[in-house]
């Protein structure tokens, strides 16, 4: 048995599951999120918990058992308490300004970068003297907000010579040598 699928759910205070025939509602006091599920799981609400149970023993049965166990967790701690990504702007000159739900970055291109978030996605800039830039996203849904935030890294990814780009706070890097003099 799926060690993930089989851990039931805790629900928080101000947290309700409704699950219908192929569709999983989870409402929290941040917003609320809905899930299509497969046939293959059997989704139930007891005694402030959610349970996930597979069907059979099939291989694709296992491996969907344990992926909508992890989607409704993420549904149940999003609408409760929010996920956070903040990314940092590495390289001189790189600034970003939020205006409402437009992002406005200067990345080295001879234009700037405009970039316009889903009302979903809160955003705020942090641009302190001596220190890099930060963007900061909040959002209630894990699953947008990971796009959203890879979609910002891919715009200036981040380089391996001189650590210039967009990249996640707390990122590690793999550094490579640059050229070396030859004679």
């Amino acid at each position: 048995m799926s060690r993930i699928g089989k851990m039931p759910i805790d629900l928080p205070a101000g947290v309700e599951v409704k699950v219908s025939k192929d569709l999983v509602t989870v409402k929290g006091k941040l917003g609320e999120l809905t899930q299509k599920t497969d046939e293959s799981v059997e989704i139930k609400v007891e005694n402030n918990q959610v349970i996930v149970d597979r069907k059979s023993e099939s291989i694709d049965h296992r491996a969907k058992h344990g992926l909508y166990r992890s989607l409704i967790n993420n549904m149940v701690k999003g609408v409760s308490e929010g996920f956070d990504v903040v990314q940092e702007l590495v390289g001189v000159g790189y600034k970003a300004e939020a205006k409402g739900q437009v992002l406005e970055m200067s990345l080295g291109f001879s234009h700037n970068v405009v970039f316009e978030l889903p009302v979903e996605i809160k955003v705020e800039t942090v641009n302190e003297r001596g220190k890099n830039p930060l963007i900061k996203m909040r959002s209630h849904d894990k699953q947008l907000l990971g796009q959203v935030a890879a979609k910002i890294r891919s715009l200036r990814k981040p380089e391996p010579y001189k650590g210039k780009g967009i990249r996640f706070q707390g990122e590690v890097l793999r550094r490579k040598a640059g050229k070396t003099a030859g004679k």
